[in-house]
């Protein structure tokens, strides 16, 4: 096999941009899938994926394409826009050589189609720029285009347009990959050097290894070692990605395939690891690509106690395939065992929950996301804070620190003064303002990643209707006046409904919350206090009524003090309850706080 005739380039764009279409119009054309077979988002294989319209998880596919009479095998990987799956798109572009950068012709550059090219670059691949939906109503390909070369430094005829839902441009697009894509530079007679990039877990065959192999060749049944954990295997089966797998006897340098070694423990596949063989190992591994940082952290339990092994083997199942997933186990007073899970996001905290509940049946209570703070302790050392509980005494640390991100937003000039307010009321700072355009602004902002968890995205969508997009990026951690608030059902603290929050803002959070809980908390026979509180000081307090049975309705007439009697028994009947009765608390209650509006 010939290394001057394989491409590997990955698809990246920002969300909505027409990846997918694009990704099914080259599979088509280049006869990899049938027409009995095509489906739309072909790639997009998770039922999640379909209903919501996006991709989550980046899928490798190979196709075979006649270029001036020589046949060329193409890899190509179809990756997520969100901001919350960026990690997917990092491991993409380390397994390839080039990218194709699509922008839609009708909303122009934003923000993480910037982010994903700056990742890209970084890798030196080379860029192909492609304009898609040129055949829409409202795209300007001639203004779109100055803002491509503005970005990348391209020549006007180096920009491809293109359509994926009309077919539009595709050969234009494949012959590009080939002209300007360098091939694999590698050596097939060197010890075997490849990179796992992404990994799946079969229930019938254990866990499949998705890799790219960088110097050497592998053969079926080869005694191969993961370098990073030291495991050994035999290569059961060897292949190349097709729409289904296509095993081979041998695979060399520049390919990208998939590996079957009958791996049943999950924890022995590390995404960025690298492959060699027994007997003559490569000297050194792979540099892949750096580790992933949570950003968003919450307490992911079972519904049953009884589950929480389950739930373990689900969590360890799920981070194969989802490998910007962190988890430890912890513990709650109020909901017993489970796990801290760092996300790189809420849509992406949002999907894990799915997820957990679709591919392996388990019901889940998520607790209140919350950021990493850190602790100056009394004795000069930082303390890292990843939940509420974590939170030391106020007399045993100086200050706390909190995490601050430099926020990029660009939206249409209109809707300005509107995403100014947002990012004041978020305690943000603007730092640069800039017009791209006479119409598309990007502003600059430093902000407290923990004012972002909440509604900040859907926020930011809503005032500028759908027109703004977001990127961020971590800066470092700033002093910051944060309390804990606690509430509080009949005097008893529940933890999982704590949160950390900024003092100016501890009141109204308090207020609403407590608000909240009181529609959601079921009435029962006693009264039940619902309070937020810092420390010792209530700061907000709601009341559920209890439910009373009229005690009354027997007495019909006779003496004032039979009724008075039968009330004051009721009274300490009341009383004695509310000492006695604990609380049952619904999901929904635990999911209110991610919801004040």
């Amino acid at each position: 096999m010939d290394m001057q005739r394989i491409r590997n380039f990955c698809i990246i764009a920002h969300i909505d941009h027409g990846k997918s279409t694009l990704a099914d119009r080259l599979l088509q054309f280049t006869n990899t899938v049938s027409d009995r077979e095509m489906q739309d988002q072909l790639l997009d294989n998770m039922d999640l994926e379909r209903e919501r319209g996006i991709t989550i998880k980046s899928h490798a596919i190979q196709m075979k394409y006649n270029y001036k009479g020589e046949e060329y095998t193409l890899n190509l990987i179809d990756t997520p826009g969100h901001v919350d799956f960026s990690y997917e798109v990092s491991r993409s572009i380390a397994a390839c050589e080039g990218a194709l950068l699509i922008v839609d012709a009708s909303q122009g550059i934003e923000a993480q189609t910037i982010s994903n090219l700056y990742l890209a670059i970084g890798h030196d691949l080379e860029i192909i720029p492609v304009l898609n939906k040129i055949d829409l109503p409202g795209a300007d390909p001639e203004v779109v285009a100055d803002e491509v070369i503005e970005l990348i430094g391209c020549d006007r005829e180096d920009i491809v347009l293109a359509s994926g839902k009309e077919g539009i441009g595709i050969e234009d697009i494949l012959n590009a990959v080939i002209e300007k894509i360098p091939a694999p530079k590698g050596n097939i007679d060197s010890p075997l050097q490849a990179m796992i990039f992404d990994s799946v877990y079969n229930s019938f065959r254990g866990v499949e290894v998705i890799f790219r192999i960088f110097n050497g060749t592998i053969n079926k049944g080869d005694k191969i070692k993961f370098v990073n954990t030291g495991k050994e295997y035999f290569a059961d089966e060897i292949g190349i990605l097709g729409i289904n797998q296509i095993p081979q006897q041998t695979m060399y340098a520049g390919n990208v395939g998939y590996l079957i070694s009958g791996i049943k423990v999950a924890k022995e596949v590390k995404v960025g690891d690298t492959i060699t063989h027994v007997k003559n190992p490569c000297s050194e591994s792979i540099k892949g690509f750096e580790n992933v940082k949570p950003m968003v952290f919450a307490g992911i339990y079972p519904v049953e106690t009884t589950e929480f092994e389950e739930l373990r083997a689900s969590m360890e199942k799920l981070q194969l395939n989802d490998a910007s997933l962190v988890w430890e186990p912890e513990t709650s007073a109020a909901l017993g065992f489970g796990f801290r899970c760092g996300f790189l996001g809420m849509l992406h905290m949002e999907i894990i929950q799915e997820r957990l509940e679709r591919e392996f049946d388990m019901t889940v209570i998520t607790t209140v996301p919350s950021v990493q703070f850190k602790a100056l302790m009394n004795n000069n050392e930082y303390k890292l804070i990843n939940a509420p509980s974590d939170m030391p005494d106020p007399t045993l640390f100086k200050h706390i620190e909190e995490p601050y991100v430099k926020a990029i937003i660009i939206t249409a000039a209109e809707f300005v003064g509107p995403v100014i307010q947002l990012c004041m009321d978020k305690r943000g700072l603007i730092k640069n303002q800039v017009y791209l355009t006479s119409d598309r602004v990007e502003l600059s902002f430093d902000m407290p990643l923990a004012e972002i968890v909440f509604d900040f995205f859907d926020r930011l969508k809503t005032i500028s209707r759908g027109y703004a997009s977001l990127d961020y990026e971590m800066i470092g951690f700033k002093q910051s006046q944060m309390v804990r608030l606690d509430v509080m059902l009949n005097g008893e603290i529940v933890d999982a409904l704590s949160a950390i929050v900024h003092r100016d803002k501890a009141y109204e959070w308090g207020r609403r919350l407590c608000e909240k809980l009181r529609e959601l908390v079921p009435r029962q026979m006693f009264e039940i206090a619902i309070q937020a509180a810092i420390g010792a000081k209530i700061i907000a307090r709601e009341t559920v009524k209890a439910m009373r049975k009229n005690v009354l309705a027997k007495c019909y007439g006779g003496d004032i003090s039979r009724k008075r009697k039968l009330l004051e028994k009721q009274k300490k009947g009341k009383k004695r309850m509310r000492q006695v009765g604990n609380v049952e608390i619904p999901q929904e209650a635990f999911m209110a706080v991610l919801k004040l509006d």
